[in-house]
């Protein structure tokens, strides 16, 4: 009954059929769930990407166009330029030719110099190319078979030959130009000067007699004090007749002798012509003692300090400051030597000077 029983008893293996499909089956729609995840961010980055390639494209267009209308830009900077650096090399040319005869007739020594130069050179050169042809004439003339370099290099040396002889011709007669020019040139120079020395000394003679017109004023206005001299072509005030010891402020009594010096030379001025550049150089001198003071650190300071007080002065009397200059001078420019009381005193002075700029 057993063994009829096992007979009839069938064998259940659908549960497990079940499990396999059911576990195929979702391994299939994960697959295909990560499948349309993937297309549909494939798809994102490429329409991305699509974009950024348009915006992209669009960049370079107006990048490009940027790039046209600064070419143009440039184009138009660089006509201007030219015109400009065209305009500048003309009026450079127009000045160097009214101003400086001379620097053209140097260079165009030194051109011709140069052309000298280049002339030897380029002979010396035709020189060795005639032996270097001889030497291949030679060696080609012994020779029986004549290859065809070394054809060629002869004819390149003969049409080299050529050009350096048509070189030197050019050469020679632009040498012979440069020559004649410059002989002109020397000729106009030696001209130019001879006038300019004859302008100049027609100048210096005119501002010296007015010069001489102005310390004759001042001698008669001033007076024949010990203290006060012509030296030369210098008016000479004692240190002590404007200045206390060791300052530089003006006494009193130096700015009234100041003050006749400042209309004389007023009155002087309005005689000299205008194209006459004058000036009255005030210069400061002291003796050789040292001098430091909180003021005054050396006798350079002390020197130039009194000289600028008498040109402000002077300017405050009705001088033009351009026609003024002040110079200090310490004690480096001694007009009487030794140590006595006598020498140092003179050698603490201010100087006038009228003179030209």
């Amino acid at each position: 009954m057993s063994v009829r029983r096992a007979r009839r008893a069938p064998v259940d293996i659908w549960p497990g059929f079940v499990d396999a499909l059911s576990t195929l089956l979702i391994v299939i729609l994960f697959l295909l769930l990560i499948f349309v995840l993937a297309q549909f961010f494939l798809g994102q980055a490429l329409s991305g990407r699509d974009a950024a390639l348009g915006r992209l494209g669009h960049q370079v267009d107006e990048l490009a166009q940027l790039l046209s209308i600064e070419r143009n830009s440039n184009a138009k900077l660089r006509l201007n330029l030219e015109q400009l650096s065209t305009e500048l090399a003309n009026a450079s040319a127009k000045a160097e030719r009214l101003q400086g005869a001379s620097a053209e007739a140097d260079r165009l020594a030194n051109d011709v110099a140069a052309l000298q130069a280049l002339k030897d050179e380029l002979e010396k050169k035709i020189k060795q190319q005639d032996a270097a042809l001889g030497e291949q004439n030679s060696a080609l003339a012994d020779e029986r078979k004549l290859s065809e370099e070394a054809r060629a290099q002869a004819a390149l040396l003969n049409q080299q030959l050529s050009v350096l002889r048509e070189e030197i011709a050019r050469l020679n007669a632009a040498l012979d130009a440069s020559e004649k020019l410059s002989e002109e040139q020397k000729i106009q120079i030696s001209n130019l000067g001879s006038r300019l020395n004859q302008a100049l000394a027609s100048k210096v003679a005119e501002l010296a007699r007015y010069r001489s017109e102005f310390f004759g004023r001042l001698r008669e206005i001033l007076g024949t004090r010990a203290d006060i001299r012509i030296q030369g072509d210098r008016f000479v005030f004692q240190s002590e007749v404007l200045f206390p010891q060791g300052s530089a402020d003006l006494e009193d009594t130096g700015k009234k002798q100041l003050e006749s010096l400042a209309k004389t030379l007023i009155d002087i001025s309005k005689e000299i012509p205008p194209d006459i550049d004058w000036v009255l150089r005030v210069d400061g001198h002291t003796d050789k003692v040292p001098i430091a003071t909180a003021q005054f650190r050396s006798n350079w300071e002390l020197s130039s300090a009194r000289a600028i007080s008498v040109v402000r002065y002077l300017i405050a009397a009705g001088l033009p400051p351009n026609r003024l200059v002040a110079a200090g001078f310490g004690e480096y420019q001694p007009i009487a030597p030794g140590n006595t009381p006598e020498a140092l005193s003179r050698n603490r002075r201010i100087e006038f000077k009228l003179t030209e700029r």
